[in-house]
This record gives structure tokens, C-alpha cells and sequence, in this order.
């Protein structure tokens, strides 16, 4: 009788989970579509504009990748602070500010020292072996673009607020506002449409810096005036230091965006490579990658999501909870990005198109392009695995170990080993995704043995500052 009482708990626990993890991750998810859609909006009207647009602003996003994602990781420390906080109870709304200010300060000096470098964008692309009207012209859409970071930032610290306390929803009501507005505008300064000025490449960027400017102040109005979030006053003495919570965010936040940072950074590593062989490499890269970052956003809501279910158990001491939390998470990662491999496998015409007019002007790129995605095919698995791993190490504080995890894989593995294909073995661009595809295999493997290890490692949070 007791066994059957037991199987009872442990099948109720498990679809409490499932409901739980489901109800958190699907707000996120259609929030990290809509900012992956927002970005895609962009690729489309660079298409427009010709294939020489479109490599050149996919080498300037693709210099922005390091620093955003190094930001995006720094502030998402204040995610799993957050949530272990909320779950102890104990002065929870106090450690909660703290957590969240701090974040935004991180935020303004990640964003003043990246501006530093887009500013010169077009030293450091010609240094990178780029032909020199591709880097003008990738310089002139960062004079535009660079100015969406901190707002991106901030709005990445307001959304693992609102993360952590699990009501998301409204983060994806405020985004997706985002993907008509950054259209419209895009298109509107782009071609001189709706009585704005003609601005061509420098329009796009411009675009999308006006469009997170708007979405973060609307999801400010939206926890400083909301009966739920208010009583936080996240936003009250903004200015007032706080050094101790200053600090330990960089402790813990660094690990995780150096991790992605050398994720994203081995992706913009490969655009340039792509530059190496041809313009019409690195434009069939950038529409191939969009591809793959739309099915992406869902296994990363997901690894959001166990990051804030696994470090609120951890908050309570359950280790029962923790472990449900993980493997729920991950099971729903890799079942979609399964279904997301199929479709790129059937369909990478159709996929390709969607970005690009299906004429002879753009054949050859759309023929790459193809190319590409039977590989990204191959690897949709394990980058979901990864990515949802990454997010459930997170819950439990374990940043350290993954950002080597994530060195050794990328650039080690990952990069040395499409460079070897791409150019000892003369396989050109799709030898730089297999290596891709190689890194992100080794890092998902490593990533979930990490995980089943927790109990040896006896893995905890730091203590927190005073």
C-alpha cells in the first residue's frame, strides 16, 4: 500500500512538473521567437537590399554576438539569484531588488565598453580579413544598430525579474509588439517610406535601436505600475550602490556569459570565415543561421525555465524537485528539436526562401544555403541538449565548470575542426558547419554528465554578499 502511495506522489510530482515547466517556458519562448523574428525582419530587408547589404550587416551583427551574449550572460546571473531567493522566502522582495539593480548597472558597463569598439567596427572587421566595402558598409550599420544594446540589456534584466517570480507573460505581450514596429520602421527607413528619409543599411540598424528603446521602456511601465511587480520597487534609489551584489553578479554571471560568448563567438567566427571564401558564403550563412536560431528559442526558453524551476527547489532543499525540474526540461528540448531536424532535413528550399527571393540573382546563395541546413539538421538535437543543460547547471549555480565545457567544445573542437574541413579538406562552408555541429555535440554530452554528477559533486550556491 505504501509502495502504491509512493507511485502515486512520484507520477503526481512529475506532471506537477510538466505543468509547471510548460507554463513558465511558453511565455519565454514566444518571447525569444519574437526577438529571434525581430532580427529575422532584419535579414529580410537586408535581402531586399542586395547580397552585398546582407553580408555586411551579418558581419557587423555577427561582431555584436560576443558582446551581447557576454552581456545577456553577466546579467543573467541575477536570474538564478533571483529565483533561489523567492524559493527560500526569507527577505526575499529585498534580496530580490538587489539582485535586479545590480544586473542593470552590469548592463550600462557592458554596454559603454562595447560602444567603444562598434564605434571603430570597421578597423576591427578589415583586421579580420574582410574586403574593405564590406566593412564600411558593416561599420554604417553598427553606427545604427550599436545603440540597442543596453536597452536590450535592460530589458533581459526586467524579463529574469519577471522570470524568476514565474508570471512571463507579459514579456511576450511586449515583444511581440516589437516584430510589426521593427518591420514597419526597418522598412520605412530603409526605403524612404512614410515620409522618413532614405537611410539604406544605416536605416536597418537605426530601426532596431528605436524598437528596444520602446519595448523596454513599455516593460518598465509594466512592472513599475502592475499591482504584482510594484511592490518590489525595482526601480526606487536606482542609483544607490550596492558593491557587494555588484561583485558576486560578475562572480557568477561571468562563467555564464563567457560560456555563451564563446557559443555565439564561434558562430560569428564562422561568418568571417565564410568571409574567406566568398560574399555569397557569408550571405547563405547568415539566412541559414536565422533558421537555425528560430528553432533555437525554443529549447532556450526552455533552459530558462529549469534554471528558474531547479534553483527554486534548490531554494527549498529539494533535491527530488530539482532533479524533476532538469530532466523535464530537457526531455521537452530535445523532443522538439528532433521534430525541428526533420523539417530542415524535408524542407530546406522552403525554409531558405522565406528569407530570399527564389530567382537566379540569389541561386547560388540559396544552393549554399541548402547545404548548410542539412548540416544544422544534423546538430538541432544536441544544440538543444546543450542549451537546456546549460540552463538546469545554471538553477544549481554551476557556472564554472560549463564555460570550460564551453571553451574546449566551441573554439577547440568546434573551430579547429571546420577550419581543418573547410579548408585542409576543401569543403569550403559546409566543412565550418560540420565542425560547428562537432563542437555542439562534444558540449552537450559533457553539459549532461555535468548534471548527473550533481550529486557526487555536491554542487551548491556560493554564499550570498551581505
Amino acid at each position: 500500500m505504501e509502495a502504491a502511495i509512493s507511485s502515486t506522489i512520484r507520477r503526481t510530482g512529475w506532471s506537477e512538473e510538466l505543468r509547471a515547466t510548460l507554463a513558465l517556458s511558453w511565455p519565454l519562448i514566444l518571447s525569444n521567437l519574437t526577438v529571434a523574428l525581430i532580427q529575422a525582419t532584419d535579414v529580410v530587408l537586408m535581402g531586399w537590399l542586395g547580397a552585398h547589404e546582407l553580408a555586411a550587416s551579418a558581419l557587423g551583427l555577427n561582431l555584436t554576438f560576443v558582446f551581447t551574449l557576454l552581456g545577456i550572460g553577466v546579467v543573467a546571473a541575477s536570474s538564478p539569484l533571483m529565483a533561489t531567493a523567492l524559493g527560500k522566502r526569507s527577505n526575499a522582495v529585498r534580496d530580490v531588488r538587489r539582485s535586479f539593480r545590480q544586473a542593470c548597472w552590469v548592463a550600462i558597463c557592458i554596454s559603454l565598453a562595447t560602444w567603444v569598439v562598434l564605434w571603430n567596427a570597421a578597423d576591427v572587421i578589415q583586421l579580420l580579413g574582410q574586403q574593405p566595402a564590406l566593412a564600411r558598409d558593416a561599420e554604417l550599420f553598427l553606427h545604427g544598430y550599436m545603440w540597442s544594446i543596453l536597452p536590450f540589456l535592460l530589458f533581459q534584466a526586467m524579463r529574469n525579474f519577471l522570470s524568476a517570480l514565474e508570471r512571463p507573460a507579459w514579456i511576450f505581450i511586449v515583444s511581440a509588439l516589437g516584430i510589426g514596429l521593427n518591420a514597419g520602421l526597418g522598412w520605412a527607413l530603409i526605403f524612404g517610406r512614410l515620409g522618413l528619409p532614405e537611410l539604406g543599411i544605416f536605416g536597418g540598424g537605426l530601426a532596431s535601436s528605436i524598437v528596444w528603446i520602446f519595448l523596454t521602456l513599455g516593460l518598465g511601465v509594466v512592472i513599475a505600475y502592475d499591482r504584482t511587480f510594484r511592490r518590489f520597487h525595482l526601480f526606487g534609489r536606482f542609483w544607490r550602490s550596492d558593491w557587494p551584489r555588484f561583485r558576486h553578479i560578475w562572480r557568477l554571471g561571468l562563467p555564464i556569459g563567457l560560456t555563451m560568448a564563446f557559443e555565439g563567438a564561434v558562430f560569428g567566427a564562422a561568418a568571417y570565415l565564410m568571409g574567406l571564401i566568398s560574399a555569397e558564403s557569408i550571405a547563405a550563412h547568415a539566412v541559414a543561421l536565422q533558421v537555425a536560431v528560430l528553432s533555437f528559442m525554443v529549447p532556450l526558453g526552455l533552459g530558462q525555465a529549469a534554471t528558474v524551476r531547479v534553483g527554486r527547489a534548490l531554494g527549498r532543499g529539494d533535491g527530488e524537485g530539482i532533479a524533476r525540474a532538469g530532466w523535464t526540461a530537457w526531455f521537452l528540448g530535445v523532443a522538439f528539436m528532433a521534430a525541428m531536424a526533420l523539417l530542415m532535413w524535408l524542407f530546406p528550399r522552403e525554409l531558405m526562401t522565406l528569407f530570399l527571393d527564389d530567382d537566379q540573382a540569389n541561386a547560388h546563395v540559396i544552393q549554399l544555403g541548402i547545404s548548410f541546413l542539412a548540416v544544422a539538421a544534423a546538430f538541432q538535437i544536441v544544440d538543444g541538449a546543450q542549451v537546456v543543460g546549460a540552463g538546469m547547471l545554471r538553477g544549481l549555480h554551476d557556472t564554472r565548470v560549463p564555460m570550460l565545457f564551453a571553451l574546449l567544445g566551441y573554439w577547440v573542437v568546434g573551430l579547429g575542426v571546420g577550419v581543418w574541413l573547410a579548408f585542409g579538406r576543401g569543403w569550403q562552408g559546409v566543412g565550418i558547419w560540420v565542425g560547428l555541429a562537432s563542437g555542439l555535440a562534444l558540449v552537450s554530452v559533457l553539459m549532461i554528465a555535468r548534471w548527473m554528477m550533481r550529486g557526487s559533486l555536491k554542487l551548491a550556491p556560493a554564499p550570498l554578499d551581505a
